[in-house]
Formats: C-alpha cells, structure tokens, sequence
C-alpha cells in the first residue's frame, strides 16, 4: 500500500430541506450525514456499520457523487470529487463503482445479463456489442462465478445471489479501484450470503480493489473488514481495526452493538446492554453528544458539547467524553 489514502473524506455534510407550506418554503433540514470524516488505504476494506437510518448509505452516495454534498471534502486518489463536474466528474466514475443493496431492484427485468453489465461500458464509450465488448464482459462474468453463456439470459430467470453476481460484474467491468458496497448481501438468504462475501473478499485480492462496506450485520462486517467504522445519528463515533474494535469496543454506543450481536455460544456472551428511548430524529438532534439520550454512560457535559473522535489507542479513535 502506498502512504496516500486512496480516499479522504473531511467533515462531509449532507442535510435535505424539508419544504412546508403553500409556497414549499424551507422550514428544517434533516441532517442525515453530519460532519463525517475517514480514510480508506488502498487495497483495504473499510466497514461502515450502525443502526438503519444512521446515514451509511447517504454517506456512500454522497462519497460517489450520486448525491451532492452540503459542505466537505472529497479525496479520491489526490482529486477532489466536489470540483469535478460535467465530462470530468463522468471520467473519473470511470475509477469508482457501486454495487446496491437489492438486486431484484437494481437490474433492469428488460434488459439481457450481457446488456446490464455493458451498460458501464456504452455509458463511457465502449461498444459493448463489438467483438472487444463482448470479450470484456464474459471475462468478468466469469470472475464473479457465473457462466458467460448467461449474457443472452434475463435477471429475473435467477436467484438472488446470481442477481449480486451480475450487479458486482456490472460494477467491476470498467476496472475500478474503489468499489462502494452498500448492504450488499442484506437482501440475501443467509446460506448465499457468505457465498457473496467471500467473492467480494476473493475479488479484491485478485483485482486489489478498494471497498467502503456498509452493513448493519456485524458479523459480516467482521469477516471483510480490516477495519471498521460505527455512525450514530450522522456522525460517527468510533473507528479501529476489525480486531481491536470487536474485541476492546470503546464508545458506549458501540459496546451496545456489540452486546445485541448474535453468537454461535450463548453461554459465553456477556451482559446484553439495553438501550433506553429511540433514536432521535435527524430533524432535530440532541446538542452535545447525539448518543447522550440513551447513553448508559453519560455524563453532565455530554448533554452540551459534542465530543472529538480522538485517537484513544493506536489506531483506535473513539468520540466519547469518557476518555478525556
């Protein structure tokens, strides 16, 4: 890996207007992504997990220019994504790729396997109907597991896991480096979603790919990740690598996850730890620290200043007022 993260994002925000009245003036906004900053090196997994409605797949998004940002900064391979527009954003999508959370949603029913996974191709000047295309498109077909002999076949003539299969050739056929996943196997029975994950994992080590994986399965995120981030309410909390966040969590809110998380041995899993209320609305979050409301752990000042994510260990960074 080379020193220089293949993606920086720096206090990225996202808020959407809410718009009432007769004249739809804007009244709030929702604050789904919140000052959001990371890294991903190159060649690694990063895992971004949290409760649904957190902000993953708005960050995700965002990160991709499929939704303009607020405000922030957007580092990709030493361009800044949010100056780019036009011709020059339509090449550089050329390096990055995204594979969806449904793929009984995301790939058209009208369209041949071969005509969904040249798509990327047409949309950047290739013919994916020549000689070339075609070659192109059986090749990565065939990296993901499925028979070229497929491409003159329909989606939905397969399962769900074949489904992802096209959808993540669909996103590797331009060769990209930096493959945004969002929930990629949560729509997937159990038994096919290992399947999925360990292609994904199989594939990055073969194409030295670049992922920003988002889950809320903990689980999953433990087995790709090499390390992991956790959002709460927009902002995240804490980030560690894979190992010392599953086994030494430091955010309350993060130590809950955890506790929830289902495991093969009962007998061997600690106290559950229970959280108290909802989570509040994006519309209107709590001051200070958003988690304080249900924190178990919380204190005076957390309910006035929201704290830094703060490196705490090596590595290890975690936005709590307990470890000041």
């Amino acid at each position: 890996m080379m020193d220089a993260p293949l993606l920086e994002v720096r206090n990225l925000k996202k808020h959407f207007p809410v718009r009432s009245g007769l004249l739809q003036r804007v009244t709030a906004h929702v604050k789904a992504v919140d000052g959001v900053s990371f890294h991903i090196a190159r060649g690694e997994t990063l895992g971004l997990v949290g409760e649904s409605g957190c902000g993953k797949s708005t960050t995700g998004r965002v990160v991709l220019r499929l939704l303009s940002a607020t405000s922030g900064e957007i580092l990709f391979d030493g361009d800044n994504l949010m100056a780019l527009e036009g011709e020059g954003l339509r090449r550089a999508r050329r390096r990055f790729q995204m594979v969806f959370q449904d793929p009984f949603a995301s790939l058209d029913p009208r369209m041949t396997v071969g005509q969904i996974v040249g798509e990327p191709l047409s949309a950047h000047g290739m013919n994916p109907s020549s000689p070339e295309g075609r070659e192109k498109v059986a090749a990565i077909l065939g990296e993901v597991g499925m028979d070229p002999s497929c491409m003159s076949r329909y989606a939905f003539e397969f399962s769900g896991g074949q489904r992802q299969r096209v959808g993540i050739a669909r996103a590797l056929v331009l060769n990209p480096s930096l493959v945004v996943a969002d929930e990629p196997v949560s729509a997937l029975d159990v038994s096919v979603q290992a399947q999925v994950i360990n292609l994904l994992a199989e594939l990055r080590k073969k194409l030295g790919l670049t992922y920003l994986f988002i889950a809320h399965d903990l689980s999953v995120v433990k087995h790709i990740s090499d390390r992991v981030a956790v959002m709460y309410l927009g902002r995240i909390v804490e980030t560690a690598p894979a190992e010392g966040l599953f086994s030494s969590p430091l955010h309350p809110y993060t130590q809950a996850l955890l506790s929830a998380a289902p495991v093969p041995e009962p007998g061997k899993k600690g106290e559950r730890i229970l959280l108290k209320g909802d989570v509040p609305s994006p519309l209107a979050p709590p001051p200070g620290c958003s988690f304080h409301p249900r924190c178990f752990r919380a204190m005076e000042i957390c309910s006035r200043e929201a704290p830094e994510l703060t490196e705490r260990r090596t590595g290890h960074s975690a936005a709590c007022w307990l470890y000041y």
